[in-house]
């Protein structure tokens, strides 16, 4: 999301840069004649409000693309917490997504690995519900 405002923050500064440089150069562009026509004050009133409804219309579309994530990619950022996380066996742990929804299954060694691992996922940005499918590991009676 930051790199879609920053891509629009250059392209609005980009095309302020050539209206500019239209308005005070003496080169002999296609918007030189236009802005001749219709006098710099308006050129430049038309550029700035032109540059405004742009980038109102970026915001609102970067806002929508920056709520909206793949399933894969929600499984992959909770796998990859889970396998940064000391306390967590990632690999006894399978991660499902389907529709922002987290299904977590697997044999955990603890009611605390559980706990971080449901945490973990609920605090995962994009995911709506977590079903858990958890199972603790039963402890032999001879441990």
């Amino acid at each position: 999301m930051r790199l879609i405002r920053r891509f629009l923050f250059l392209a609005l500064v980009t095309a302020g840069g050539i209206v500019a440089f239209n308005h005070w150069s003496d080169g002999d562009w296609q918007l030189r004649s236009r802005a001749a026509a219709l006098g710099a004050d308006a050129a430049t009133r038309q550029a700035v409000t032109l540059a405004n409804r742009a980038a109102v219309k970026a915001n609102g579309a970067a806002s929508k693309v920056g709520h909206t994530f793949s399933d894969s990619a929600l499984t992959a950022k909770i796998k990859s917490k889970m396998a940064l996380d000391d306390y967590i066996k990632a690999g006894a742990i399978n991660v499902d997504t389907s529709s922002r929804t987290v299904t977590l299954t697997g044999v955990v060694q603890s009611q605390d690995e559980r706990d971080r691992a449901l945490r973990l996922a609920r605090e995962t940005d994009g995911v709506t519900q977590v079903v858990d499918q958890l199972r603790i590991r039963n402890r032999s009676k001879a441990e």
